[in-house]
């Protein structure tokens, strides 16, 4: 599952309050692979203890909280201006700084075998499910990597009501989600002078303050104008769709 903000839509991105993601995957143990997943070389194997549903249910909760992780080399993080992938893929390893991340819930779903998991977690985002398949299995004596990977969430978007680039296709207007079903933010109607000097860059006054701090603006006609910034009774333009 991919959000996708379309021209001026992009300008509200950092509004959306939520950064949060879920994810569904298959932890296998007993190979670790030189990517952290299925599409990369097998680098080690080492054996899956029996007992290995006993001993990561045991561990999951050591992971839940703020927890620190260190980058995969397989990943898009820019050191010294460098992606860290052309790192790896020329065979260098650079070193890496842990990052603080947090995992708000992670659960067993199920096993497809005794060397094979199904988890979800609901996660931070800078999260790699990668790294934490990685440090699951060295948590129970073993190795192991993320077999298959579903994001099941993003913020406020949700698998269950996702579309697929053909239903977007078949009809790309009743594919648009408004702003306002995924910002929480109150919504003002300005006058039309209101509305003038808020695309004009103008702050405009108000007859009464708005509680929150950033709000939707729209004119007489509903069009949406932009996002402003409330001090008091003043509106401050902060995003202005011309």
């Amino acid at each position: 599952m991919l959000p996708i903000a379309l021209g001026r839509a992009t300008r509200l991105i950092p509004y959306i309050p939520d950064k949060r993601k879920a994810y569904a995957f298959t932890l296998v143990l007993g190979r670790a692979t030189s990517t952290g997943d299925a599409g990369g070389d097998v680098i080690e194997t080492v054996d899956v203890p029996s007992d290995a549903r006993v001993r990561l249910e045991a561990v999951l909760d050591k992971f839940i909280g703020r927890v620190e992780q260190i980058p995969p080399m397989f990943s898009a993080l820019k050191i010294d201006g460098q992606r860290l992938y052309k790192f790896a893929r020329s065979g260098e390893t650079i070193e890496r700084k842990p990052r603080a991340i947090t995992i708000y819930a992670l659960t067993v779903l199920g096993s497809d075998d005794p060397t094979t998991f199904r988890l979800r977690v609901a996660c931070s985002e800078g999260t790699y499910v990668r790294t934490l398949a990685e440090d699951l299995a060295r948590a129970i004596d073993t190795v192991g990597h993320v077999g298959a990977l579903l994001r099941e969430a993003s913020g406020p978007f949700v698998l269950s009501e996702s579309l697929t680039l053909d239903e977007v296709a078949a009809d790309p207007i009743g594919a648009l989600t408004p702003p306002e079903s995924v910002i929480a933010i109150p919504t003002v109607v300005l006058d039309g002078r209101g509305s003038v000097d808020f695309r004009a860059g103008r702050i405009v006054a108000m007859r009464e303050p708005v509680g929150d701090t950033h709000v939707f603006v729209r004119d007489m006609t509903r069009m949406l104008v932009g996002v402003g910034e409330m001090h008091g009774t003043m509106l401050a333009p902060r995003k202005v769709f011309v």
